[in-house]
Formats: structure tokens, sequence, C-alpha cells
């Protein structure tokens, strides 16, 4: 059984909901983010990946996490002014969520995908298809230049 995440509904930054159906038709790639860890430097070249592919109808979707060693303290605001000026950073931040334990969307329902389980750190990635189908997860040392990464996310665009 895949997962589908159409029906989630999630917070935007400005604290609207926000339903991941919306985005029907375009490939998502869902990371929690924390600004304040070893992989903070992803941001970057996540940026870069919605850069290559935003065109062709891919977008980066960030969610703060403060789950894992503290690592996310800031307000949502600072958080996008350290993403923007620190990496360039400037795809979609959403509210904070938790991605382990009393977990919130979109996690309650990314947790339920292959291989099943909570989020174990920051930065783990989940690839969703243009019909909101979890495709795959990647874990938090997967850099978004990745050759295999890169490659779902074609694979994804062309289907």
């Amino acid at each position: 059984m895949s997962i589908n995440v159409n029906q989630v509904v999630v917070r935007t930054s400005s604290g609207e909901k926000k339903c991941l159906g919306d985005y029907q038709g375009k490939v998502l790639l869902i990371v929690n983010v924390a600004s304040r860890c070893g992989f903070t430097k992803q941001y970057a070249g996540l940026q870069e990946l919605q850069d290559a592919y935003k065109d062709k109808g891919f977008l980066v979707l960030g969610f703060p996490c403060n789950d894992f060693g503290g690592q996310e303290p800031g307000s949502l605001e600072e958080i996008k002014e350290f993403c923007s000026s620190t990496y360039g950073a400037h795809f979609p931040l959403f509210e904070k969520v938790h991605a382990k334990g009393n977990t919130t969307e979109p996690y309650s329902t990314l947790n339920q995908a292959i291989p099943k389980g909570d989020v174990e750190w920051n930065f783990e990635k989940f690839l969703i298809s243009k019909k909101g189908e979890v495709l795959k997860r990647f874990k938090s040392g997967v850099e978004p230049n990745d050759a295999d990464l890169k490659t779902s996310i074609e694979k994804a665009l062309s289907s």
C-alpha cells in the first residue's frame, strides 16, 4: 500500500492551513530542517535542486523541526532570515513540526511510509509523486546533489 499525502493539512509560515493536495501535479521533496545541525549546509543544495528542477514542476518544502538536539530553537521569522541570508534558500518553509514521538503533520502520515518509522534526524527527505504518493525516503546523510536522489527526482518528473 502506498502512502498518499493529498489529504494532509499543514500550516504555512503565515499560520494558514494548506492541503498538500494543492501541490498535486508537482513532484515534492519534503524535508525536516534545522539551522544548527551538522547537515544545515544542505539548505544551499536543496535550493539548488529546486532551482534546477522548478521549471519541470519540482518543489522543496521545508518543515523546521526542533526534535533533534534542540537544533532549531528560533522563531519562524528567524529561521527564514537565516536560510535566506546564509544559504540563499527561499523555498517554502512551514510552521515548526514534530517529526518523531508525538508527531504533527506531515510526519504523522510520512512516518507510515516505507521504511515505516519516525524520522531519525534533521534533513530526512521524502520524495512525493505528482499524484501525492510517497515514492522514496532518503536519510539525513543523503546530500541534495546525491546521484540517486537526482535520478529519483528526474524519474518522478518524467512520469
